[in-house]
């Protein structure tokens, strides 16, 4: 029988896929022969055992709950699937509501990340120290600009700034009621850092690695295809910019011909 566990995992499956034009909400759209759901929770029961609370759009629970038992091998005990609401605070809240009486520690992640690596599930998870939230961040890299209208007017200085992934941890005492009145904005989840909401320091953010890319764009999925089955991608794929126009009109090849393979 397995230890209860301390720390919950909400994997938050329920937004509608309208940006990826997948043809179904995009938790459950393929990259190759397992939805992206599949992916990110083969990475999840990979990592330390926690409960695990997948949040389904209404109508896919079953699909959820299939997807959740072929992850989980044998422990299956710590999975469960609740239905989402219509905005992605609400789901946050029905997986918060699902939370077992001995979980101290919480964090939630976007089934989109399908491929954000164990470690760095397991270095969230770690991090928490039931005062302070955890926010894994990357080096934002591209050349940003500061635009008014159709007019560039100034350059961004990217020292300031990072790219902000999933999953993010927080203590669930300090945080739960302030997650539950934040703004339900569906874009958002509490203003993007559940961590930063109700604890009395700003989150620690350790190093997520480019794998955990959003998969909201069709073009990314292509990346998840090389991904899955190598275990680099170019930089520029990474990025969501594989696929793009090159200097002949057409489409440069997807970032699955160009990857490279570690060493």
């Amino acid at each position: 029988m397995l230890p209860v566990p301390h720390t919950a995992i909400i994997v938050v499956a329920a937004g509608s896929g309208t940006r990826l034009a997948g043809g179904a909400p995009k938790a459950f759209v393929g990259i190759d022969a397992r939805s992206i759901l599949r992916h990110a929770l083969d990475g999840v029961f990979a990592a330390q055992p926690m409960q695990v609370i997948v949040v389904a759009p209404a109508g896919f629970e079953g699909q959820a709950e299939s997807d959740l038992l072929a992850a989980a091998g044998e422990r299956a005990d710590l999975g469960r699937v609740v239905t989402g609401g219509a905005t992605r605070q609400e789901s946050v809240s029905a997986g918060l509501a699902a939370l077992w009486g001995d979980i101290d520690t919480v964090l939630v992640h976007d089934a989109a990340r399908a491929l954000t690596p164990t470690a760095v599930i397991d270095a969230v998870a770690d991090s928490v120290d039931g005062v302070a939230g955890v926010l894994p961040m990357l080096p934002v890299v591209d050349t940003l600009k500061k635009v008014d209208g159709d007019m560039i007017v100034a350059a961004v200085d990217r020292a300031e700034l990072a790219a902000a992934q999933t999953p993010q941890g927080f203590p669930r005492e300090s945080n739960t009621p302030t997650m539950r009145r934040c703004s339900p904005r569906p874009a958002t989840l509490c203003g993007g850092s559940p961590a930063r909401s109700g604890a009395s320091r700003s989150p620690r953010r350790p190093t997520s690695s480019e794998h955990g890319i959003c998969s909201r764009h069709p073009l990314r999925v292509r990346c998840f295809l090389g991904w899955a089955s190598a275990p680099t991608c170019t930089r520029s794929a990474a990025r969501g910019t594989c696929g793009s126009p090159g200097s002949n009109g057409r489409a440069s090849s997807p970032c699955r011909d160009t990857r490279t393979a570690t060493p």
